[in-house]
């Protein structure tokens, strides 16, 4: 115990050159003098206790991991704060990031959404008006198929017609719905 107390005398770069050299315990010290300022200074920036934790915790690991090659030119707090300053940057950086596109996600959903709802509209719009073009005959045989559902053989007997009659004007309108339409969306693009 006494051993480990003798480096709370020591100064940063002593114990950084003891470091060098493997001593864990200097690193121990280093870390013991540091951990909580730095985490404190995250914890406030990001408003994350774990992120925090974590980036405080990588700082260390880093410190640790390149100790032989460390050039620490000014003191050992600046170099440690500069280090979770640059962290604590990129973290925030890829959250706005996050953010950003997310929120871009969201608006191109909705002008997305508001755009098909829109054009739908307009193309239920432009066929209503193509319907009531259509002759007498294919529009009533129509309008009873596809807007009030009934079968081919109601239809026939609702307007005293034949199956075959009823399929006739049918597949009449569709054609000529489905040209006028072709049309109206040529003029579109």
């Amino acid at each position: 115990m006494g051993a480990i107390n003798s480096y709370i005398d020591k100064s940063d770069m002593e114990l950084i050159g003891l470091m060098k050299q493997h001593d864990q315990a200097a690193f121990t010290e280093i870390y013991q003098r540091y951990w909580k300022k730095l985490f404190t200074v995250a914890a406030n920036k990001l408003q994350d206790l774990e992120e925090a934790r974590e980036i405080v915790q990588n700082v260390f690991i880093s410190l640790w991991n390149r100790r032989e090659q460390l050039e620490i030119n000014s003191s050992l707090q600046n170099y440690l704060a500069v280090s979770v300053k640059y962290r604590v940057i990129n973290v925030l950086d890829k959250l706005t990031t996050k953010k950003t596109y997310l929120d871009s996600l969201d608006q191109a959903n909705v002008d997305h959404s508001t755009q098909q709802w829109l054009d739908f509209m307009e193309l239920k719009k432009q066929l209503s008006e193509l319907v009531k073009e259509l002759p007498e005959k294919c529009r009533l045989v129509f309008t009873l198929s596809r807007e009030e559902g009934n079968s081919h053989k109601e239809i026939a007997q609702k307007l005293d017609i034949s199956e075959k009659t009823v399929e006739g004007h049918l597949t009449k309108a569709i054609k000529l719905l489905k040209s006028q339409l072709n049309n109206y969306l040529m003029t579109l693009l």
